[in-house]
């Protein structure tokens, strides 16, 4: 061959190698939502409602967060909050349930009649007919709804883990791309961290913090260590808390510190406690017995005996009633589904566990809730202590729901991970309506609410610590400012939950309905500034809040007026 036709053939040659090349590296999305969670959902809907190309990334395969797994008694605060896609998603609540057939086996109220099951929700009616939403639900309504909205709206979805240790690929101030578990590469242009525990923001190089900050920081009086306030789930008094009634030498009951570890006020690295929300039957033809679990220690449930023996008959979980039957059963009492202190250590927190280790923190979880469920139905001592009888013996798992995964919740409530610190942290002066944010993209309603986190001995008896529950006076308006990081950490990631707020501000905003919506608000502000080339602190706000309002978000809060 002449020579100038040897390198042309071979010019040709790589040039169709490289043409071959870039036809497999995978082409960047516009927006990528890492967290198969409810605003994870809406942030991908709302971004593939305005055209652009969406990943969203869920380590677990079943969709729609703690909404879809058991908590289907909602935490609204007030239901006029609701806008845009949150508003659809109950809306659509209301319509599987209040528009089907009385009953009938394939129609929504097959266990149980629509009239039987009357229509008593939280704060207000389960099935509002004047606004057409409903926030009650079984988690297997929840997790079609949540499908549907996906499937209509042809979000391409992936189960993959990001790798914890360094899946976030940046380049300069902007992440470039995901790494998984797998090596898998997920290249992007915006990004939103849609995880309860924040995970991308330490790969992002985001400024976040974990646990209580003392009152000085943000010149607050209820944060930090609470020891004294703590009087909502408490213990009865006269609880000894040592292995050996009155010995000191034989040690503190299992998870029972001898003391607070500071004054009240002060900052602490502890998280309030998780718990699975149960679902649960007394309904026999779909109830499943709950066994004993096969790692059953009985001194885990010593504290347990000696709290029913000091007086606490009942408040061990709620039975907030779901339809057919069921039960969204949350912590309550002194003694209850909160596993208290088992989500931290000296040196560790559930942030910073790989995804292997939360799953062995979550079935430690599971099993000391169907143990303390086995315990109170079986157990000769909670029988001794309650007249020789034993508790809850008609209870159990309905086998209609979760039925890839022994019919318990998939999710555990991580009610609170890391949280971002931006230039606008949301504070209890912004729950109380001291301080108003101007740049709003959705509104909280819910009390300041933080479970307890830690068991003490005060007064030389066990004491729960941490557990603080503050009304509000109104709804409130969360900053967009504290959905976007430091513009001189990271220009192209947007945090709908981990967000910047204090541990007792973030106590109010963290429920499942604001997460919705600001899940869709961070992946309009995605969207815009991709089409704005800029980042999301440059993102004018005003047109932000434009295409908020259009998408029928709720911004700003109007008394109803008074007749």
């Amino acid at each position: 061959m002449h020579f100038l036709s040897l390198i042309s053939a071979t010019f040709l040659s790589l040039t169709a190698f490289d043409a071959a090349l870039a036809d497999s590296q995978p082409k960047p999305y516009d927006v990528i939502v890492y967290g198969g969670t409810s605003g994870g959902v809406t942030a991908a809907v709302q971004a593939a409602k305005m055209g652009k190309t969406v990943a969203l990334i869920s380590p677990t395969k079943h969709l729609g967060g703690m909404t879809s797994s058991g908590l289907g008694w909602t935490d609204l605060g007030d239901e006029k909050i609701l806008g845009g896609l949150s508003r659809d998603f109950y809306h659509r609540v209301y319509l599987h349930y209040e528009t089907a057939e009385p009953m009938t086996k394939k129609g929504a109220w097959n266990l149980q009649t629509r009239a039987a099951y009357g229509n008593k929700g939280q704060g207000g009616p389960a099935f509002n007919r004047e606004t057409e939403t409903a926030s009650v639900f079984e988690p297997k309504v929840a997790e079609a709804i949540f499908n549907d909205l996906l499937a209509e709206n042809h979000v391409q979805v992936f189960t993959e883990k990001l790798d914890l240790s360094d899946g976030v690929l940046m380049a300069g101030k902007r992440i470039r791309a995901l790494k998984m578990e797998n090596g898998q590469e997920f290249h992007g242009q915006m990004f939103i961290d849609a995880t309860y525990e924040g995970d991308l923001l330490p790969g992002a190089g985001v400024s976040f913090t974990v646990g209580r900050e003392a009152n000085a920081t943000y010149s607050e009086t209820i944060s930090g260590i609470q020891a004294v306030k703590s009087r909502k789930n408490q213990l009865p008094d006269g609880i000894d808390p040592y292995v050996v009634k009155g010995d000191p030498a034989s040690g503190l009951l299992p998870g029972v510190h001898p003391d607070a570890g500071g004054a009240d006020g002060t900052a602490d690295h502890r998280l309030q406690a998780y718990c699975f929300r149960m679902c649960l039957t007394r309904y026999a033809p779909n109830r499943v017995e709950i066994e004993k679990p096969a790692d059953y220690d009985e001194t885990n449930y010593e504290l347990l005996f000696r709290a029913i023996e000091a007086g606490q008959k009942s408040g061990f979980f709620k039975f907030d009633a779901m339809p057919n039957f069921k039960t969204d059963s949350n912590n309550t009492g002194g003694i209850s589904t909160d596993f208290i202190g088992e989500n931290y250590g000296d040196d560790w927190d559930w942030t910073t566990l790989n995804y292997q280790q939360r799953e062995a923190l979550a079935a430690k979880h599971r099993n000391w809730q169907l143990g303390l469920i086995w315990t109170l139905q079986h157990h000769p001592r909670v029988a001794a202590a309650n007249g020789g009888t034993n508790l809850y013996q008609n209870i159990g798992l309905p086998a209609d729901e979760f039925t890839d995964n022994g019919h318990w919740p998939w999710q555990i409530y991580v009610r609170e991970g890391r949280r971002m610190i931006s230039d606008y942290v949301m504070q209890e002066k912004n729950c109380t309506g001291a301080r108003v944010a101007d740049d709003s993209v959705g509104l909280a309603a819910y009390a300041m609410d933080s479970h307890h986190t830690q068991r003490i001995v005060r007064n030389g008896m066990v004491k729960n610590e941490g557990d603080v529950q503050i009304k509000l006076p109104i709804p409130y308006p969360i900053s967009y400012r504290s959905l976007i990081p430091k513009a001189d950490e990271c220009e192209n990631l947007v945090v709908p939950w981990s967000l910047s707020a204090s541990h007792m501000a973030f106590g109010s905003i963290r429920m499942e309905p604001v997460f919705m919506t600001l899940g869709q608000s961070a992946a309009t502000a995605a969207v815009l500034s991709l089409d704005e080339g800029t980042s999301v602190q440059k993102l004018p706000y005003k047109k932000l809040a434009a295409a908020l309002l259009a998408d029928g978000q709720v911004l700003n809060w109007t008394p109803t007026p008074k007749n």
